[in-house]
């Protein structure tokens, strides 16, 4: 197994164990009912969060993506350019990384962004992309600082069209912002990866749910 492949698959085992990931029936913001469930709120301890650190860290580097520093858009994205920006320096590189507020400060260093000054080629960090709405308004700040968005990295695609239940898009929310941006996004791990898991699975109570994932994949995956 490549070590692209290991992180993955680790990715997803971790994912698991810490209840991020999840199986059952949920109900999406689209309206879609989905077989599984990931919220990127629930590494919600030092010992996930560093792990989870170590992974958004070793998707980056193996994407050979060039970059000079992170940014996360508030709010979880916050935590997650900090704990790849540690992840990283454990690793033997300090990248500097910045933020946004939600809302403008006018006292003290004033403004919108927080951090390291936003220069040269700024990678996004978030855990998933839902519409793009996050992206877009990232890479507006980033460029208005005078630096140039380089990727975007998140936790997991779903690798689904875009829409709701009955008006189903031609295209994913990740290839729209490739599309749109023309910006290279990273995922951890995917849909697919997801369904390799589940097929190699020994776990019986696991596999039971592949039917559901291949069958939400039919209807929606691109």
């Amino acid at each position: 197994m490549s070590s692209e492949n290991s992180n993955r698959v680790n990715f997803i085992r971790f994912a698991l164990e810490a209840k991020v990931l999840s199986f059952g029936e949920f109900k999406t913001k689209a309206g879609r009912l989905s077989p599984y469930f990931f919220n990127a709120g629930g590494f919600n301890d030092g010992a996930r969060l560093s792990a989870l650190g170590r992974y958004y860290a070793k998707a980056l580097q193996e994407s050979k993506i060039d970059f000079d520093m992170l940014y996360g858009p508030a709010y979880k994205g916050i935590t997650l350019a900090a704990a790849t920006a540690i992840a990283l320096a454990d690793d033997g590189r300090s990248v500097p990384y910045a933020y946004n507020r939600k809302e403008a400060k006018d006292h003290g260093e004033g403004g919108t962004l927080v951090g390291a000054p936003v220069k040269g080629r700024v990678v996004i960090v978030d855990d998933v992309i839902s519409a793009g709405t996050s992206v877009r308004e990232s890479v507006e700040l980033i460029r208005a600082a005078g630096a140039q968005p380089a990727a975007v990295l998140i936790a997991l695609d779903r690798m689904e069209k875009s829409g709701t239940a009955t008006q189903i898009g031609d295209k994913s929310a990740v290839q729209a912002v490739e599309e749109e941006f023309g910006l290279p996004v990273i995922a951890i791990a995917n849909l697919a990866d997801l369904m390799a898991f589940l097929m190699a699975s020994s776990d019986v109570e696991l596999t039971n749910y592949l039917p559901a994932v291949k069958a939400y994949r039919e209807q929606y995956g691109i």
